[in-house]
């Protein structure tokens, strides 16, 4: 198994917890290090540095370079990414989509976008198929609300769209043997079997067009997409290539990640600014000293700060703005209370067009769906 009992953190697909050194998940996965050479290069071909490049909120990747290398021969490739539908959207999931369309735009390449109602379903003891179909809905509005272009952005849900995604998953799973999945996903003889076939549907989006895929994703991910990597040349096609960002961490700390099913440590896309002010002010970790005085006299550690990380991560795209709030919070100049404050007003701000364009999202979900149709 990839788990060794010795880790102070743990990474799966279902299940993610205790405070993630990067660089050892780097080793253990086998993946590569985001290089400044690789980082560069995006840039020379874009146009742009994008803030979550520069800042390492991607930080790993699988064979990106050979994307490049294809792309600057003239040959394009797909972008594919997803979300497993157990509850509703949180500012986390936001992450890998808005890299997701960044790269949509600069490439001028399509997209598609799973979601994975079945595998919810076999994942979580207490949800029904129609309660992760619910939230399927739920999430594409989402999605729908970053701007995404209906032409050049498909949305697959697994459950409607099988009559797709079975012929290629069926190529898949009879590649994948029962002591891979074991292997790589710590399977028992107690795990249900919809669980074990499971990867075989994640991987079929990879397949659905004639040209190479980029994967932009959670590293929590990525175990499904070695395997469907390895056994890719066994089909007869390219491997996927991923990139892959950081965990958000949840309110609460800076172990693990956000989690929908943790309501106090979660900012929703649908929280009103009352909620999301409440949420921030009261469980947001701090990394600020216990007296005013303490504060200014030692400062503050933004490293270990949620509200600065948030602020690192999506909220403050301003490099110069963001080091000011870093070095004034360190030096004590900056007191937590006033370091929330500045993030509610930039969540909020951010949340107040979301919802408008979610809400219009809606009239437009039909324009978006694999195969037009949403029962």
């Amino acid at each position: 198994s990839i788990w060794m009992s010795a880790d102070d953190f743990v990474v799966t697909p279902w299940h993610v917890e205790g405070d993630i050194d990067y660089d050892r998940l780097i080793k253990k996965f086998g993946t590569e290090k985001i290089s400044l050479e690789l980082q560069e290069r995006i840039k020379k071909i874009t146009n742009e540095e994008h803030f979550m490049l520069k800042r390492g909120i991607f930080f790993s990747h699988r064979e990106m370079n050979r994307i490049l290398d294809d792309y600057e021969k003239g040959n394009k490739f797909f972008l594919y990414t997803g979300r497993g539908p157990s509850g509703h959207t949180h500012i986390g999931h936001l992450v890998p989509w808005v890299f997701a369309k960044w790269l949509q735009e600069k490439f001028d390449v399509n997209m598609y976008f799973q979601l994975t109602d079945d595998e919810k379903f076999y994942s979580k003891p207490d949800l029904t198929l129609e309660e992760t179909g619910n939230f399927a809905y739920e999430n594409a509005l989402d999605f729908i609300a970053l701007g995404f272009k209906p032409e050049k952005t498909k949305i697959i849900i697994n459950t409607k769209n099988i009559q797709t995604l079975y012929p290629i998953a069926a190529k898949v799973a009879k590649k994948i043997n029962f002591s891979n999945t074991k292997a790589t996903f710590g399977f028992t003889n107690e795990t249900n079997i919809g669980m074990i076939f499971y990867t075989s549907l994640q991987s079929a989006p990879c397949f659905i067009e004639d040209k190479p895929v980029l994967i932009p994703l959670g590293v929590d991910q990525d175990p499904h997409f070695r395997l469907t990597r390895d056994i890719a040349p066994k089909i007869g096609k390219p491997k996927p290539a991923l990139i892959h960002n950081i965990m958000i961490p949840g309110l609460k700390g800076p172990g693990g990640k956000m989690s929908a099913s943790d309501e106090s440590g979660t900012i929703y896309t649908t929280d009103t600014p009352n909620v999301v002010k409440k949420k921030i002010n009261k469980y947001a970790f701090s990394g600020g000293q216990t007296s005013v005085e303490e504060h200014r006299r030692i400062g503050g550690n933004p490293d270990i700060d949620v509200s600065y990380q948030y602020l690192r991560i999506f909220f403050e795209q301003d490099d110069n703005k963001l080091k000011t709030i870093y070095d004034d919070y360190k030096s004590g100049k900056l007191l937590s209370g006033e370091l929330k404050a500045i993030l509610i007003e930039k969540i909020n701000k951010f949340l107040s067009i979301h919802q408008e364009k979610r809400e219009k999202a809606k009239d437009q979900i039909d324009k978006f769906l694999f195969e037009n149709k949403w029962k």
